[in-house]
């Protein structure tokens, strides 16, 4: 008789991809995300005992763990296909203990794609479970813990009840307000930029900017010093001197990692981080498509690595070069180096198999996951292929101890941008002041115009969601799975706003910040909250131990916790005025903030209990009454949009009305000889 085995994955959508590439021998069932926890009612450490958790049973999981135990004594092995990373690991964990699996079973399976050759490959290999990962999960969750259920009361008996702090998400908050800070303190300063409008004895024009002065670079600080300039160069005499002709190489960037993915995403799509990983998720966990089924589409989505496996590269290098000419493919395969902070434990993220098509898949895929797929798709793409070529002419123009220089970048091979069209980098791009004709050094050059333009310097930019990703990884605060549920919870918060895609802090959040570097500075530093995420992977590779580690921590912190409670002031943070009266009892109302974001309340309560909603109206009007359209959010948080009208007009969408009847030209677009922009 054939032996029966039971897969148990974390989701449905996973479970049901699995199951089609796995014969009748084999149940997959799904935990719908972890079984056990520390408990949300109180700390869950046993601080006196060597910081051990107290996991608790998920209220609601009950059932699911009989059902999971029962087929586990059904079945003649058990499978634990969770996700491949430190959280998959720690749930693979919680489920062997919940089905009474001995420690030492060789139940543990990964595979880094859902397709149906790494997943057989995957069942034929299984291992123990590494507690070395469980080990690291456990010391970051203990540590959140600590924090968060610390500092937390700390606020609310001192600032305001419902706030939190945690230990990753508080230097969030900081950098946002330390930036903040910068733009409000910054004082412009004046500059002056000439261009001039040169002309050849054979009547052809072309552009230079004035590029030295007496052997130096210039400086023009006011308009005084443009225009005296502006008048010697009139009266110069030009000719030139330096005529530079060389060819440059622009070399491909790399697949994405989470974090690249989240900044393009926002970029190219408008997406938010949390969105992003949401549709993300939904590719790599597999989508019906047709005849072929259920299939994975996208590796595993949460990962700081650029490696590729040699598998892919093949693959890639066989479809460029039936697709395109042999010379869209280099020489040998493009190789890139990840970050030196990175665990590399996956690879970047790519399609499954480059063979399908975004253009294949318009039938299945939703409008989001669609151009989510496009984008991975591409760049992953073009990351296999040649530099795109540009031929560029740097010409130097001389007199009276001035240089004016004119610069031409022209494209002369595509490449990689025949598929997936890039921002340059500032230390790649080479500034162009449009086309240059033929010239000869020596060649007189007459001065048709002078144009001097006034600038000021700017302020820093307030971060987006997608700047300030690409700052957490370069900080290394968090890792790949934490970017998003951090931006989402610091604007949940009240912390943080969103305004126009910019991210300011509220005056709340500022306070906060204020008040954690004031008692607790080690944790609010960057780079101690950077130390930590090295000290969690030293966990991982088995050369530190997580009880010292959070001991360590611990000790200096409870100090300061104590000090905290009993020399910090409480502080007021009056209601904001809604500036218009309650329609119940005629008490000016107040906007305030609760557990799901502001909303107005009467400043009655609790005698008044009148409330409303804060919608954010938008630039739509509804498409079937005409009315208002307000931005909404789901119980999860996932933004959707609905009439103002409601309940007279019962209108909603997940697509802010006009959005959906947008033409493909303003969709990302990967056909051969095409490029996205």
């Amino acid at each position: 008789m054939a032996k029966k085995t039971l897969v148990i994955v974390e989701s449905a959508a996973k479970a049901r991809t699995i199951g089609k590439f796995l014969g009748q021998n084999y149940k997959v069932k799904a935990s719908v995300g972890h079984v056990r926890d520390l408990p949300k009612s109180k700390m869950g450490v046993d601080i006196e005992n060597g910081f051990q958790p107290k996991y608790i049973t998920i209220r609601g999981k009950g059932a699911l763990i009989k059902e999971l135990r029962e087929e586990s004594e059904k079945a003649d092995r058990v499978l634990l296909a969770t996700d491949p990373d430190r959280e998959g690991e720690a749930i693979a964990w919680h489920l062997s203990q919940v089905i009474n699996l001995p420690e030492d079973a060789k139940c543990r399976i990964e595979f880094n794609e859902i397709t149906k050759e790494a997943v057989k490959k995957a069942v034929k290999a299984p291992r123990g479970i590494d507690f070395n990962r469980v080990n690291a999960q456990q010391a970051r969750r203990i540590l959140d813990r600590l924090v968060g259920y610390s500092l937390s009361p700390l606020l609310w008996a001192k600032v305001r009840k419902g706030l939190s702090a945690g230990r990753v998400q508080s230097v969030a908050v900081r950098l946002i307000c330390e930036r903040e800070k910068e733009i409000q303190e910054f004082k412009p300063e004046e500059y002056w930029t000439i261009e001039c409008i040169l002309r050849t004895e054979n009547g052809m024009t072309f552009s230079a900017k004035l590029h030295n002065v007496d052997g130096k670079k210039p400086v023009i600080a006011n308009e005084a010093a443009a225009r005296s300039l502006e008048a010697r160069i009139m009266q110069a005499e030009f000719s030139v001197g330096k005529i530079e002709q060389k060819e440059r190489r622009r070399n491909a960037l790399p697949p994405f990692t989470t974090s690249t993915l989240q900044q393009e995403a926002a970029k190219r799509l408008g997406f938010t981080p949390s969105r992003t990983m949401r549709v993300a998720q939904e590719l790599y966990e597999g989508i019906s498509i047709g005849a072929e089924g259920s299939v994975g589409l996208v590796t595993y989505i949460r990962t700081d690595s650029v490696r590729v496996s040699s598998e892919a590269q093949a693959e890639a290098r066989n479809y460029i070069i039936e697709t395109f000419k042999p010379d869209y493919y280099p020489s040998k395969p493009n190789v890139y180096k990840s970050r030196k902070t990175a665990q590399d434990a996956h690879e970047a993220i790519r399609p499954t198999s480059v063979y399908r098509r975004p253009e294949a898949l318009k039938a299945f895929l939703s409008r989001d996951q669609l151009r989510l797929y496009r984008l991975i798709w591409s760049r992953f793409v073009a990351s296999q292929m040649a530099a795109a070529v540009y031929d560029t002419v740097t010409v130097d123009i001389h007199g009276d101890n001035l240089v004016l220089r004119a610069n031409s970048s022209q494209l002369k091979f595509p490449g990689h941008l025949a598929v997936y069209e890039e921002k340059e980098d500032d230390n790649e791009a080479v500034e162009s002041t449009g086309k240059i004709p033929e010239l000869q050094i020596g060649q007189k050059v007459g001065v048709e115009k002078v144009n001097p333009e006034q600038h000021f310097t700017q302020p820093p930019p307030r971060y987006t969601e997608a700047s300030l990703v690409k700052l957490l990884e370069e900080k290394n605060i968090g890792r790949p799975s934490t970017y998003a549920p951090i931006i989402e919870t610091i604007i949940k918060r009240g912390y943080v706003e969103r305004k126009q895609k910019q991210l300011y802090p509220t005056e709340l959040g500022t306070i906060v910040v204020d008040l954690l570097i004031q008692y607790f500075p080690e944790i609010m530093e960057v780079e101690f909250t950077a130390e930590m995420e090295e000290n969690l992977d030293q966990i991982e590779e088995g050369e530190r131990s997580w009880d010292q580690t959070v001991r360590e921590f611990y000790h200096p912190f409870a100090a300061r916790l104590e000090r905290a409670r009993e020399e910090m002031e409480k502080v007021n943070i009056p209601d904001e005025p809604a500036g218009k009266e309650c329609p119940q009892c005629g008490r000016p109302m107040l906007i305030k903030m609760g557990k799901f974001g502001k909303f107005v309340a009467c400043s009655g309560f609790p005698e008044c209990r009148y409330t409303e909603s804060i919608n954010e109206v938008v630039d739509a009007k509804c498409p079937q009454c005409g009315g208002d359209i307000v931005a909404l959010r789901t119980k999860k948080g996932r933004r959707f949009y609905g009439c103002n009208n409601y309940p007279e007009c019962d209108f909603k969408s997940w697509n802010k009305p006009g959005e959906a009847s947008k033409s493909k030209d303003n969709r990302i677009e990967v056909h051969p000889g095409e490029s996205v922009s």
